[in-house]
């Protein structure tokens, strides 16, 4: 599977460096939970701010997704949860190399996948701070359905046997919200596609053990 071209990691895998340090997002060189997006404080919406929804609490609007504020308020909040089970797969996946040395394929993967956590945050943040105008029209699918879709990609990033098979799924949510941060609906509607590509995708894969140590 290949990560979309739109709004994808900013460092390839092929780029990134060997020696770099593999330190998750957050305060470098600890295990500490990385700062959460804050909401703006004009977001009109019920929830804790920065806190996602856990997968299966979403939305009982039937309206077509996005067409509110509270809509894009909602995402941002799944996205959070995306990253922050991103953010904890990366750090099992280091745990269990511990004392071994990491191959350089592998360190490129993580590389890749941190810089995407990182952009998943400053995605929900951007989403927060002007939900009012990434709100979109046309989208021909409801709020509910976004919400289903976006919970179980957190979920199977969360129970993925093989860290590198998450990289498309992640390449898609982040051509996700950059399309609606640009208001571009055919960057939507194709990054939705390529979600539900990746989701069946992974569905039909048998989970593969993680590294033992």
């Amino acid at each position: 599977m290949t990560t979309p071209s739109d709004n994808k990691p900013s460092r390839a895998a092929d780029e990134a460096s060997t020696t770099r340090p593999l330190h998750p997002p957050g305060q470098p060189g600890t295990a500490a939970s990385p700062v959460q997006p804050q909401r703006a404080a004009t977001a009109k919406t019920t929830g804790t701010p920065g806190v996602a929804r856990q997968p299966g609490t979403v939305g009982t609007d039937g309206a077509n997704a996005l067409t509110s504020t509270e809509h894009v308020v909602e995402l941002a909040d799944s996205i959070v949860h995306i990253a922050n089970q991103l953010h904890e797969r990366i750090l099992k996946e280091i745990a269990c190399y511990q004392d071994r040395t990491m191959p350089a394929t592998q360190k490129a993967v993580m590389h890749t996948l941190m810089d995407g956590e990182l952009l998943l945050r400053q995605h929900a943040q951007a989403l927060y701070a002007d939900a009012s105008t990434c709100v979109i029209h046309g989208l021909d699918q409801p709020q509910t359905r976004l919400m289903a879709l976006t919970a179980a990609a957190a979920e199977q990033i969360r129970h993925i046997g093989v860290i590198s098979e998450s990289t498309g799924l992640v390449g898609g949510i982040l051509s996700l919200v950059g399309g609606i941060a640009t208001g571009r609906l055919s960057q939507v509607e194709a990054a939705l596609e390529n979600i539900k590509l990746h989701h069946t995708a992974l569905k039909a894969l048998k989970p593969t053990p993680q590294v033992k140590t």
